[in-house]
């Protein structure tokens, strides 16, 4: 029969050099780690979307600069084009306003059919160059008169005109494109004072129906 020794009782093995302290708190210690987990995966989820924020905040900005700069590019490419064209019509015109001395002789000469052999050839090669360059003649006789782009070197009265025309073309006008380079120079004729318009119609129609009645009878 074995005796027991008094106040021996067993205890749980405990490793060397540890003390039942240590045994507790490591095997507190899985417990605290899963509770605090899911705190850190939640502050990096957060950390994550600031980052893509500002990611996405700086991506927004980049875009707008450079939409602007393409906007602005697209203006100066506009620009260029813009002075370039205005360079080239005002360098032209300079060219062809010279040149118009030449064309009112050409004209003369065709006026008085003196406009023949080679010189005809010539004159019209020229005519026809200044015209690929965007030179245009205006002024006829019958048309209204236009402060813009006629220039009254005479002025009469006439009864069968209702507002001031231009009765002759002294010298023709020339533009290019909207930019007149010459206004047209011509003799004015308003209507006489004191005329009615019914009256100025009146003639006119008088001369028409004797034109007519002159043809009829050449006829």
């Amino acid at each position: 029969m074995t005796e027991e020794t008094p106040g021996f009782e067993e205890k749980p093995d405990v490793p060397s050099g540890a003390t039942s302290e240590d045994a507790g708190t490591e095997a507190a210690t899985p417990a605290s780690e899963e509770a605090a987990a899911p705190t850190g995966d939640t502050n990096q989820t957060a950390g994550l979307t600031a980052q893509l924020d500002q990611v996405r905040t700086a991506l927004s900005e980049r875009t707008a600069d450079l939409q602007r700069l393409q906007a602005e590019y697209q203006n100066y490419r506009r620009r260029v084009e813009r002075d370039r064209v205005a360079v080239k019509e005002i360098a032209v015109a300079g060219l062809l306003s010279e040149l118009l001395p030449v064309l009112d002789d050409v004209g003369r000469a065709r006026d008085h059919g003196e406009l023949v052999g080679g010189f005809k050839s010539v004159a019209e090669s020229l005519e026809t160059v200044v015209a690929k360059l965007g030179l245009q003649q205006f002024g006829k006789e019958g048309e209204p008169f236009d402060p813009t782009i006629h220039e009254a070197l005479m002025h009469s009265y006439a009864p069968d005109v209702t507002e001031t025309t231009c009765v002759a073309i002294l010298q023709p006008g020339y533009r290019i494109g909207e930019r007149t380079i010459r206004p047209a120079r011509v003799a004015v004729a308003e209507p006489q004072p004191g005329a009615t318009p019914a009256a100025a119609n009146d003639a006119k129609e008088e001369q028409a129906a004797d034109e007519e009645s002159g043809g009829g009878e050449e006829v």
